[in-house]
Order: C-alpha cells, then structure tokens, then sequence
C-alpha cells in the first residue's frame, strides 16, 4: 500500500518529449510537451500523475527534466 502515499509526493517536474511507444498505447495518459510531476522513480521507470489524475509509471525515455 505503499504507492497510496505517492500522490503527496513531488520529487521534481518533468516535460513528455514523445509518446512513440513500441508495445503499449500511452497517447491516451501522456501529451507531448506537457509537464508532468513526478512522484516516485526508478533505475528505468518514472511515475508521474498523467492525464487521468491517477499515478501511472513510464519508461523515462518519454520524458526530459525540466530547469
């Protein structure tokens, strides 16, 4: 239950640079160039709250950091 305390997190803000996945449809919960706050990560994913409100985890090719 651990992901249910993300939602208060806010490590930094990051920008969507793409949305070209190769396997999975995540057009629909990422909008190129728009920023994003990230609430947990990874040595290869980033969770974010997306479109839908919710926290969702990508790959951090999908996105860059924001100064």
């Amino acid at each position: 239950m651990l992901h249910e305390t993300w939602n208060d997190n806010n490590l930094r803000t990051v920008r969507a640079v793409h949305t070209n996945a190769a396997k999975y449809k995540v057009s629909d919960m990422l909008t190129k160039g728009q920023e994003y706050t990230v609430v947990n990560e990874t040595d290869e994913y980033i969770f974010v709250k997306d479109n839908s409100g919710k926290v969702g985890g990508y790959y951090k090719t999908y996105f860059e950091d924001v100064n």
